[in-house]
């Protein structure tokens, strides 16, 4: 395949605003979220030739930003910031509990371990299955099942105590 523009406009236009999404939730800083987007279109443009099977664009635009944002620590190390609950919620509009709630699931996602919340995060995110986010993370299938569970289940546990505080509080 040779470097199409209509196609790699297709790319762009279906997966720029996941990319970024993808790339904030792992920089936790806009600009270089902005910057890890640019970079990986940058050289999938250059490497589109390599693409072989259009289904798998999505997989390979997140290897390149994953392997994008591992080249920045390989140069410094940046600083990191909470993320706003807010840049989560898609522009939709909620009603105050269901926001309150939303905000308090992308908290508990936050608060998981590095290797709970990436696998979580590329299912729930990304849509990939346990076979693909295992090809993602060079990881046994096994081990991925294993930490989306343990995931879930130190979810389970923050959601219900937050619970439990906001119903002895209000």
């Amino acid at each position: 395949m040779s470097p199409s523009t209509p196609f790699f406009e297709q790319l762009v236009k279906a997966y720029a605003s996941d990319l970024f999404r993808y790339a904030f939730w792992l920089s936790k800083d806009r600009d270089i979220a902005e910057d890890l987007v640019q970079e990986t279109f940058s050289r999938a443009w250059k490497s589109i030739d390599k693409l072989k099977d259009e289904k798998a664009a999505k997989a390979w635009l997140i290897t390149i930003l994953r392997r994008e944002n591992a080249r920045r620590f390989e140069k410094y190390q940046p600083d990191l910031v909470e993320i706003e609950a807010e840049l989560m919620a898609d522009d939709v509009r909620y009603e105050p509990d269901e926001k309150l709630e939303k905000q308090l699931l992308y908290q508990a996602i936050l608060s998981l371990d590095p290797q709970f919340k990436e696998p979580l995060m590329l299912q729930v995110q990304w849509g990939f299955s346990g076979e693909e986010i295992a090809e993602q993370l060079g990881l046994k299938l096994a081990t991925v099942n294993t930490r989306l569970f343990r995931a879930r289940q130190q979810l389970k546990k923050i959601l219900t105590q937050a619970k439990s505080a906001k119903s002895l509080t209000g």
